[in-house]
């Protein structure tokens, strides 16, 4: 099965040459890595003369946002064209374990979403990460399944979908139709492309044996930098599907005295 990776950049730059790394290093290599740069004229200058090789891609800001749904269209559009079978996608900052692709490629079925486990990663060690002891350093996210190796747990959760590591077949790809492009800047576009997934009929399923390392680095809770990209996609996603999401964050801003919640129009309004 033909196999593509698609990762997005901008800056990050360290964290992507480990990404580079860990594939070059995988039992199974990908035969085809794109790499999208969203306004990051550096990524060519990372990821060139390295294996596996990098076919990168550039795609400017959206009204000054990162334009994560439309890269992530770009990076599939360039992969399916290539021949693709299998859809690969993975952040920026996550290193595949060396079974990665693998397990994957053995559980792809057409109609499946496929999740596998993250682990987030405490700061590097002196000399950075060693691929060989990422395993050692970190448990999967306790609130996401992590089923064994050669195991799949299937009905799972789509509120529960990230798009860190996640896998799907090109005709799957195809009948969720990508991610909408409305959705600019931080969050909501993933949770909007597992409901759109669910309504046509495509079931989730956590794949055991996939691992991926989640790179440390600095990070705010709540993450207030982002409220305005958090208020605008969530309300698109309130008009597109009838609930909100990230209201973990929301909640977490009105605590902080920055939001409040509107019951009678159903809003989340900047105080």
């Amino acid at each position: 099965m033909r196999t593509a990776v698609i990762t997005l950049a901008a800056g990050r730059h360290r964290h992507l040459r480990l990404q580079q790394d860990g594939l070059a290093r995988g039992e199974r290599t990908p035969d085809h890595y794109v790499v999208v740069s969203m306004a990051d004229p550096g990524i060519e200058a990372v990821v060139a003369g390295r294996r596996p090789h990098a076919e990168v891609l550039r795609l400017p800001l959206a009204d000054g946002r990162l334009p994560l749904a439309a890269a992530r269209n770009a990076g599939a559009a360039r992969a399916l064209a290539a021949g693709a079978r299998l859809l690969v996608f993975l952040d920026v900052d996550c290193v595949p374990g060396p079974d990665l692709l693998d397990a994957y490629a053995r559980a792809a079925q057409d109609g499946a979403l496929l999740c596998g486990a993250v682990a987030y990663l405490p700061p590097p060690p002196e000399g950075g990460y060693r691929l060989d002891a990422l395993a050692d350093m970190a448990p999967p996210h306790a609130a996401r399944p992590a089923p064994g190796t050669g195991e799949v747990v299937r009905g799972g959760d789509p509120r529960l979908f990230w798009s860190l590591s996640f896998a799907l077949t090109a005709r799957t790809w195809k009948r969720v139709g990508g991610f909408c492009e409305d959705y600019t800047g931080y969050g909501g576009e993933d949770t909007d492309f597992a409901a759109e997934a669910t309504r046509r009929g495509v079931d989730l399923w956590w794949v055991g044996g996939a691992p991926a390392y989640h790179q440390h680095h600095p990070t705010q809770r709540p993450p207030v930098d982002h409220i305005d990209d958090i208020l605008r996609n969530g309300a698109l996603y309130q008009s597109r599907w009838g609930s909100w999401p990230m209201e973990g964050w929301l909640r977490a801003f009105e605590g902080l005295g920055l939001v409040r919640y509107v019951p009678a129009t159903d809003t989340w309004r900047r105080v």
